[in-house]
């Protein structure tokens, strides 16, 4: 099959679903391996990014997703009206962040974490499909564990969580020295 044929059923694939999807089932689908798959749609990424169109595509761990391109959200506002758009809380990032470098993580253990409640922001987190529930904790009361979703990856612009950005080892010993001195200080109390 020729390469403007898979491109034209890759980009159907992608536009019809809507989410995003999985490299395997997009090879399977054109009757490829993936790497050759994962080939076409690079090179319709660059193609993409080159023309000056309107959409583009985007790469969320091992799957694929046909998206608006940011810079034409002004102009989806004049026809859409107002898109949904959620301002995270510095509750809501913080609680994010724990959830993003510790999952699977416990409300339990955020809460421990930030030292106060957290139901709030976790609800609110998942209402905004950021977190969700992935399992539950072999302990008793079986507490729910909660991780990021793809919708996380999309927001935030990463491929995988390999990108999150990582703390500097001087900034984990700050928070280590930091946490022993509360302590200490708790203790002589």
């Amino acid at each position: 099959m020729e390469i403007s044929r898979l491109e034209g059923i890759i980009e159907a694939i992608l536009f019809t679903m809507g989410d995003s999807v999985e490299l395997s089932k997009i090879a399977s689908a054109i009757g490829h391996d993936e790497e050759t798959t994962r080939k076409v749609i690079h090179n319709m990424m660059d193609k993409y990014e080159t023309d000056d169109r309107g959409i583009h595509i985007i790469e969320l761990e091992d799957s694929f997703q046909m998206c608006t391109k940011p810079q034409m959200y002004e102009y989806l506002i004049k026809v859409a009206k107002q898109p949904r758009r959620y301002v995270l809380t510095d509750v809501q990032l913080e609680t994010l962040s724990i959830i993003a470098y510790r999952q699977p993580v416990t409300k339990l253990e955020i809460e421990k974490i930030r030292g106060v409640k957290s139901d709030h922001a976790v609800n609110k987190l998942v209402e905004y499909d950021l977190v969700c529930e992935v399992g539950r904790l072999d302990a008793p009361g079986k507490p729910i564990l909660f991780g990021t979703t793809e919708e996380f990856l999309r927001r935030f612009s990463i491929h995988s969580l390999e990108d999150l950005p990582g703390l500097n080892p001087e900034q984990i010993e700050n928070f280590k020295h930091e946490a022993e001195e509360e302590a200490q200080l708790k203790l002589d109390v």
